[in-house]
């Protein structure tokens, strides 16, 4: 024992440092230039951009494999703020499934603390809100080179002992706001991590949570939703989804002319690339948008898109009620099918980008359909501060699933 406990130790107060330097780095999306950010790290670092790296190239043959398959793997490095985080961390390929049905592969980045579990290592699925429409901007890269914004409330999984996997749930093509393409790549990363020979979990039976805020609530409660059917081997025990954007044609009017009109815009590219019969809407300045906002980041997004309306780049006055658009944002809409595992939802009533009505609706929708949901209305933050404020109520309603309390239910 004497020799364990030096080392468990230096590696939880290096990941308290780490948690207590990173968690400033939550901010607004227009707050930092993260694209200039990401290349100036990576060129530093050495590493090849995602675009660059063979690794991210799924072998022949792999359409044939089953989903969670995994195709590939290596070490990695995984970094915050350019301090190495005390863990063992391996990247898998994985065989996923995208919204359309087809055959595709995922980066999934496992991280195992150095601190050791006794009984079964409970696996946390953290879903950061990518945002974005580059795959420089996916968690697999920014992990290493140190500029994932949302490393510190992973570390907080770490540092009680919990295994980590990070999957880049918008898929190769990018496809942020695309539900089922990021519930199904969710689901894989989790097989992925389970059947990985080094990583000590106990398969199919490790107590598995899920946990995302804003664009990762998005993946996340797609993830719990599509479950049952996709992925029923799972043991979820539980779900932690806030500032959730369940229904995208409300957001859209929220945001549409506003100051994060950017984010919207880039979610309307992200859905055309798994449903390109959008693009049919799109008039010359949209067509000259898409080729503008094609890679950027979260940030980008906002600094360059801004107060802008999405009917500016159609050809169609109410573009979200268009015949070919509008199947495309109810075909992405949470709330049509319940979570059998437990959830805890959490939103603020001052939520400026994601309206409070659309969490309203979605635990409606999930409640009446028999689900157990926690419904956690915040009134003292807003969508930014929650992400942050809102963190310790997740983090405890998961450790009570994985120690095996019954889950509350304030349908």
């Amino acid at each position: 024992m004497h020799v364990h406990r030096p080392r468990r130790r230096r590696a939880v107060a290096l990941l308290l440092v780490i948690v207590a330097a990173t968690l400033s780095s939550v901010r607004p999306a227009a707050a930092s230039p993260a694209a200039a950010s990401t290349t100036f790290a990576a060129t530093a670092l050495g590493l090849p951009a995602p675009n660059d790296d063979p690794f991210y190239i799924p072998p022949s043959g792999f359409e044939a494999r089953t989903p969670g398959t995994i195709l590939r793997t290596r070490s990695v490095v995984v970094t915050g703020l350019g301090i190495p985080l005390p863990v063992r961390s391996t990247q898998m390929l994985v065989r996923t499934t995208d919204g359309k049905g087809r055959p595709t592969a995922v980066v999934s980045t496992l991280m195992l603390p150095l601190i050791p579990s006794f009984g079964r290592r409970p696996l946390l699925s953290y879903q950061p809100a990518t945002d974005s429409l580059g795959d420089q901007c996916n968690p697999s890269y920014l992990l290493r080179v140190g500029l994932e914004k949302e490393t510190a409330l992973m570390a907080a999984g770490l540092l009680k002992g919990w295994a980590v996997v990070v999957t880049d749930y918008q898929g190769p093509d990018d496809a942020f706001g695309a539900g089922r393409m990021a519930g199904h790549a969710v689901l894989d990363g989790i097989r992925a991590a389970e059947r990985l020979g080094s990583s000590s979990l106990a398969g199919t039976a490790t107590p598995v949570g899920m946990w995302g805020y804003s664009g990762g609530g998005l993946a996340t409660s797609w993830a719990a939703e599509l479950q049952p059917g996709y992925a029923p081997e799972l043991n979820i025990r539980g779900v932690a989804s806030g500032g959730t954007p369940a229904d995208l044609k409300a957001a859209a009017a929220n945001l549409d002319g506003g100051p994060f009109s950017g984010l919207f815009l880039a979610a309307a590219v992200g859905l055309s690339r798994q449903h390109p019969e959008m693009l049919t809407v799109m008039n010359d300045r949209g067509r000259d948008m898409i080729e503008q906002i094609g890679d950027l980041c979260y940030a980008g997004e906002s600094v360059f898109f801004p107060f802008r309306r999405l009917n500016e780049f159609t050809t169609v006055p109410a573009p979200l009620d268009h015949p070919v658009v509008a199947p495309v944002l109810a075909a992405n809409k949470l709330g049509s099918t319940a979570p059998t595992a437990p959830v805890y939802l959490y939103h603020s009533v001052f939520d400026e980008l994601i309206p409070y009505a659309s969490a309203q609706a979605l635990r409606a929708d999930w409640c009446g359909r028999g689900a157990r949901v926690q419904f956690v209305t915040d009134v003292l933050s807003e969508h930014i501060v929650l992400a942050v404020s809102g963190a310790p109520g997740a983090i405890a309603y998961l450790d009570a699933r994985f120690r095996g309390s019954p889950a509350p239910n304030n349908c």
